[in-house]
């Protein structure tokens, strides 16, 4: 049996879903995590990087990624 494939990029309305934040504070959460990890702007955030971030559980973190 195959994997499903989930998606692997945090975007602001995962992490309002997530952390019940607003827009803006999310899209701060997400500048934070890509200077922090020392990424480029056009670089994306994954949910395990989000994870890590955050201290929140990996998989817990995917149950919240809606396609």
């Amino acid at each position: 049996m195959t994997k499903a494939l989930t998606r692997l990029c945090i975007y602001p309305k995962d992490v309002q879903r997530i952390t019940g934040k607003s827009e803006k504070s999310s899209r701060r959460i997400l500048q934070n995590i890509k200077g922090v990890l020392g990424k480029k702007e056009h670089q994306f955030i994954t949910s395990e990087e989000f994870a890590i971030y955050t201290g929140i559980d990996a998989n817990l973190v995917r149950e919240y990624l809606v396609d």
